[in-house]
């Protein structure tokens, strides 16, 4: 299979992450996402990544990536559709529903979910074996990890042209089965619930908790502010389909992260989670 021009749907920090490392791969790019302004702004935060690794010697300069991201209204003709939709199932299946009929028969059609079933998304085309998991990290032009998730009916072909691209993206693939979270998910979101759970419970403050955690686990980043990086809707979504699907109350989200999600404390994107940024 031949990846030459590829559709991304989400403009969001994922979807130009991903529409960003498409392109500086040399393929054509068209980047379809339904709120007003969204491409532009995400064409911004490309630009801005690409002046820093460019600054570094890590990227040639941003105009020869970028000419190759076009924007568009609606799906429009691909090889490959990655969509980076809102982490909703009926979302997710009404786009897969449309670009069935939209891209060619041999186009295949991948998501960046990082929970949701591939098996469910594939039901809704008339061709399961051309449907994928590809899931990205965030920052997704640092990142190193493509997790690639096979649906029930995922064929081969299909599921070694992803890892193959993922590796021509400079990316390290690995293959995961498709139950609820796959394995990023399933491991990282109780780890991030029981902190919300500390904080909760006055154990230690934020600041602490995530000290404890990187000095403590040697991680990069302590597990609150992932989250807010993350987006908390989005943790919180994905814990409500690893609790759905798994029947297991430890991935039952806590209420202080619901909490700050009714009250529109999302995160990074929207100036206030756990912690306020500028």
């Amino acid at each position: 299979m031949s990846f030459e021009h590829v559709l991304v749907v989400g403009a969001g920090q994922m979807g130009g992450g991903i529409a960003q490392v498409m392109a500086a791969s040399g393929r054509r790019v068209t980047l379809v996402d339904t709120v007003p302004g969204a491409v532009e702004t995400a064409l911004e935060r490309i630009r801005a990544s690409l002046e820093k690794l460019a600054a570094k010697g890590a990227a040639p300069p941003p105009d020869e990536t970028l000419e190759r991201i076009q924007p568009a209204a609606d799906l429009v003709s691909a090889d490959l559709l990655v969509e980076a939709i809102v982490e909703q199932a009926a979302a997710k299946e009404d786009l897969f529903r449309r670009a069935d009929e939209v891209l060619p028969p041999e186009a295949v059609l991948a998501s960046n979910t990082s929970s949701i079933s591939i098996t469910q998304l594939a039901a809704v085309t008339g061709r399961p074996d051309r449907v994928i998991g590809m899931h990205f990290f965030n920052p997704v032009a640092l990142m190193a990890l493509v997790e690639v998730i096979r649906g029930l009916e995922t064929s081969d072909e299909t599921a070694d042209a992803i890892t193959g691209l993922a590796r021509d993206l400079g990316k390290t693939p690995a293959e995961a089965r498709d139950f609820p979270g796959f394995v990023a998910n399933r491991i990282l979101m109780p780890l991030i619930n029981e902190a919300a759970y500390a904080l909760m419970e006055g154990v230690a403050d934020a600041e602490a908790i995530d000290t404890i955690a990187k000095l403590g686990l040697n991680h990069p980043l302590g597990p609150l502010a992932l989250a807010d990086l993350i987006g908390l809707d989005t943790c919180v979504s994905i814990m409500e389909v690893l609790h759905d699907g798994l029947g297991d109350p430890r991935f039952a989200p806590c209420p202080l992260l619901r909490r700050y999600v009714a009250a529109g404390h999302l995160g990074r994107k929207s100036g206030r989670g756990i912690y306020v940024y500028a």
